[in-house]
């Protein structure tokens, strides 16, 4: 396997285009890639390019049994992190463009997300139900710093009342802190961080352009502090690369005042299983063929299950150890489990173009 020699800072190995949707494929030649230094020079550096999207709605419904939201708002396709396990990857493919580097270089952003979701909430009819952010990609990864999209987002909820969720790899997060505690005194936020390792080194390799772990810790706290529900989720648990970081993850998420944990065993979906096995030979090619071993044996002989009712719900001695790992570990951390309902009557309508809404 020959690896590109300018991939340093970002998950992905390769475009690894997909062949799903029949699109065509190139392949470079040995010879020509000995010698490619010597002809050409060295390979440009990889930049991020940002396209602005004008969607017509905003907001994706979703009747998953698997999931506990029925509705969600993505800022921007594509994600600037790089996490090599991303199941959002293969939502590039659809765009004829890489779930591999593709999707963390080519990126989208919709500026105009605000004010669709006005138009939602005004809507005739509308039922509140709590808003999913970060349920695909990031609302936090670098971008926002220019775009602040998800900030307004974030206003136009306190704004109307309207509860929204947060799930992020970022401490960015706390550039929203303001807006984030005042939604907490009214019931309507929560927040949850994933962290995967306690491991910088790996954290980089894995998650390159997202936040260091303990900078992720200390975000849990500080969201905290400032009485904002806040929520780790260990995720995604990498056999035999991320699960020994459990019961690190929780007790320092418990020293930090958290009160509620999830975990996640990974997923690879689509293209995500080839990038990823990828990544693993270039990275931990002594475990490569273990880490794939465990996966297939938790997903039924697959490198992934996608249906309804099971694709969350990996199962085996693996799985079984790793639940029984997680409830010692949350009770030692102090971690007890706090459900939150957000509360959706507070919600008003909100005006259009200056103008009262009637509906």
């Amino acid at each position: 396997m020959r690896v590109p020699p300018d991939i340093h800072g970002r998950g992905a190995q390769s475009t690894a285009v997909p062949t799903r949707f029949g699109l065509a494929t190139r392949e470079a030649d040995g010879d020509w890639l000995d010698a490619q230094g010597d002809i050409d020079g060295p390979a440009p550096k990889l930049r991020t390019t940002v396209t602005e999207e004008f969607p017509k709605t905003i907001m994706s419904f979703n009747t998953s049994p698997d999931i506990p939201f029925d509705r969600s708002l993505n800022a921007y396709r594509g994600c600037e992190h790089g996490c090599i396990y991303c199941y959002a990857r293969p939502t590039h493919a659809y765009h004829d463009l890489s779930p591999g580097l593709d999707f963390e270089t080519k990126l989208f952003a919709k500026p105009q997300a605000a004010a669709l979701l006005r138009k939602t909430f005004a809507g005739r009819g509308y039922k509140v139900r709590p808003l999913a952010m970060g349920t695909n990609t990031d609302p936090y990864q670098p971008i926002e710093d220019r775009f602040r999209i998800t900030r307004q987002v974030l206003e136009l909820c306190l704004e109307v009342r309207h509860p929204v969720t947060i799930t992020t790899k970022s401490a960015r997060v706390l550039d929203d802190l303001d807006l984030l505690a005042e939604l907490a005194k009214h019931n309507l936020t929560a927040v949850g961080i994933s962290v995967t390792s306690l491991d910088p080194r790996l954290s980089g390799l894995l998650e390159p352009r997202a936040s260091s772990p303990i900078k992720r810790l200390v975000a849990l706290g500080k969201l905290v502090a400032a009485g904002i529900p806040a929520h780790v989720s260990v995720a995604p648990v990498i056999p035999a690369i991320t699960d020994h970081f459990m019961e690190g993850i929780l007790a320092e998420a418990g020293r930090h005042g958290v009160r509620s944990a999830s975990w996640i065993m990974v997923r690879l979906p689509h293209e995500v299983a080839p990038l990823f096995r990828e990544w693993l030979e270039v990275h931990f090619p002594d475990r490569a063929s273990k880490v794939m071993g465990i996966i297939q044996d938790i997903r039924g002989g697959k490198d992934n299950d996608g249906q309804f009712h099971t694709r969350m719900k990996p199962q085996g001695v693996w799985p079984d150890l790793i639940r029984s790992r997680f409830g010692v570990a949350c009770k030692r951390a102090g971690i007890e489990q706090v459900k939150l309902d957000l509360d959706c009557s507070q919600f008003t309508s909100p005006n259009l173009d200056g103008q009262l809404n009637l509906l």
